[in-house]
């Protein structure tokens, strides 16, 4: 004799109900995952910057320095012109 329908509905939804517990589980462990790796990632982006920013206050006297070769390169061979 099969089970009342009542009681076959309820078995029904009970396993819909795990089901879906299941699937949401697994839903936030990826959401958190996620959330992990766009930390990961804001870090990385924050430290790359910073290393940036280093290079570029390094590499600044790079042109004035060459500007002053230049300066002086014209200075000397005005000075050995003048001398002749």
């Amino acid at each position: 004799m099969p089970p009342p329908p009542d009681q076959s509905v309820a078995v029904e939804l009970e396993k819909l109900r795990g089901t879906m517990a299941e699937g949401f589980a697994r839903v936030d462990g990826s959401l958190a995952l996620l959330v992990q790796r766009g930390d990961q990632t804001d870090r990385q982006i924050t430290d790359h910057d910073q290393r940036l920013d280093a290079l570029e206050r390094a590499r600044w006297p790079l042109p004035s320095v060459a500007a002053l070769v230049g300066v002086l390169g014209l200075a000397l061979s005005v000075w050995q012109l003048a001398t002749r």
